[in-house]
């Protein structure tokens, strides 16, 4: 059988009255503990003395490291020029273009979280690993342990009085104030090309919608010209008013060549040559008005046809419609993307640096006194565990008998556990 020491005094923890039983939680006394406790203060005292000792050694030997911070002020929302030219497009009639310069200043929110998901994006810790060269400073591997060992010493959080803070910790001072402040350098930049901000998209919005309004308006124009060229149609009033005056004339005139040519053929036979002639000229001028009734010459631009006048008309004035609608469009969405324009850079400009970090003057770490204690009053507990424990089985043959059977098994298997078997 494995023996187990046994303290022969008055401290030892007593079994109970039926022998090898179990004793009783609450028949063991606090003075028994601290006597069983004191019986082992040599194994205590070298256990604690030996953590002690080893948690010097190990906060020794931990590399010193610093922590530099940064606060940043990110863009708030600001009452934005936009809303004010809403309300001057609603003065205007267009309710559509002043309820959507409305809604964009509506229904922002806080713009940290946004922000914070910037600064720990890839790109930006792409950026800052390349510049300091990290990557072989973390000794990693691959871009994404350099990004991950880059993220475990970095800490961004949004603070109660709305300010971003950056936290860098890193074995040299001055590179932790260095990394700190490139974050929000790569903030800057990246916002340059994002639409973060309300503004941002507003301006971006009203950007691709004024590219299509102006293709629109070219196309208005040049339908304008090919009604003006294909009727001749410039001012519709006026050249109305000129053709039907025009025709007036001319039959006016193929009257009085009708009536001269009665006069003529009163005394003269058909051969007369200046019956002839004016027959011939009534003739032309019956032509010309014919002519007029129907439609314009060809390829002219001043003169225009009676049957014209209705239908060519009312097409310049349906494409002249079309051009005046696309010109207000145009101009109305140019005032909105002035003001969006505005108030992005405004939001810019708002942007800044609270406290730009600065090379710590004490170190974030390791704290020696801490790791000491902890080391050495886990030492203690697990001391005084072992010693009590230990005079426990020492009072319980039983539970020794039993814990020796098992380390037998654990350490040397069936066989072992056999004999032990047969020698009891």
């Amino acid at each position: 059988m494995i023996e187990v020491d046994t303290y022969p005094s008055a401290g030892t923890i007593e079994g109970s009255a039926s022998g090898d039983a179990t004793p009783a939680l609450s028949e063991v006394s606090v003075i028994e503990i601290l006597t069983t406790l004191a019986m082992r203060k040599g194994f205590i005292a070298k256990v604690s003395g030996s953590a002690l000792l080893a948690g010097v050694a190990i906060s020794l030997l931990l590399p010193v490291r610093y922590t530099a911070t940064t606060r940043i002020m990110t863009p708030q929302p600001t009452p934005s020029a936009n809303l004010i030219l809403a309300n001057q497009l609603n003065k205007s009639g267009l309710d559509s273009l002043s309820s959507l310069g409305g809604a964009a200043g509506l229904g922002l929110k806080n713009p940290n979280d946004i922000y914070i998901a910037l600064l720990s994006s890839r790109s930006i810790a792409d950026d800052i690993l390349q510049h300091f060269g990290l990557v072989s400073e973390y000794h990693s591997k691959n871009m994404t342990s350099a990004r991950k060992a880059l993220a475990a010493n970095t800490r961004i959080v949004s603070e109660s009085s709305g300010l971003i803070a950056i936290s860098v910790t890193d074995s040299d001072r001055n590179r932790a104030a260095e990394i700190s402040n490139a974050y929000t350098q790569g903030l800057r930049t990246l916002t340059k090309t994002l639409a973060v901000t309300e503004a941002s998209q507003r301006r971006i919005y009203y950007e691709d919608q004024l590219k299509h309004a102006k293709d629109e308006l070219v196309k208005a124009e040049f339908a304008l010209q090919q009604v003006q060229r294909k009727k001749g149609v410039v001012l519709p009033e006026a050249q109305a008013k000129a053709v039907i005056e025009g025709l007036a004339s001319l039959q006016a005139q193929v009257a009085a060549k009708e009536v001269e040519l009665q006069a003529l053929r009163s005394y003269s036979t058909e051969r007369n040559p200046n019956v002839q002639i004016v027959e011939s000229e009534l003739d032309s001028l019956r032509a010309q008005a014919r002519l007029k009734e129907q439609t314009g010459p060809s390829g002219s631009s001043s003169v225009l046809g009676l049957q014209d006048v209705a239908g060519g008309g009312l097409e310049f004035l349906d494409a002249e419609h079309e051009l005046q609608y696309r010109q207000i469009l145009f101009d109305m969405l140019l005032k909105q993307y002035d003001a969006a324009r505005l108030d992005e850079s405004r939001d810019a400009a708002v942007m800044q640096v609270v406290e730009p970090a600065i090379p710590p003057d004490l170190k974030s770490s390791p704290r020696r006194a801490a790791i000491v204690l902890l080391l050495t009053a886990l030492a203690f507990l697990s001391a005084c565990l072992y010693a009590l424990t230990e005079a426990f089985v020492a009072a319980n043959p039983a539970i020794a008998r039993a814990l020796g059977r098992f380390r037998a098994v654990l350490l040397n298997g069936n066989k072992k556990e056999k004999s032990l078997l047969s020698a009891q």
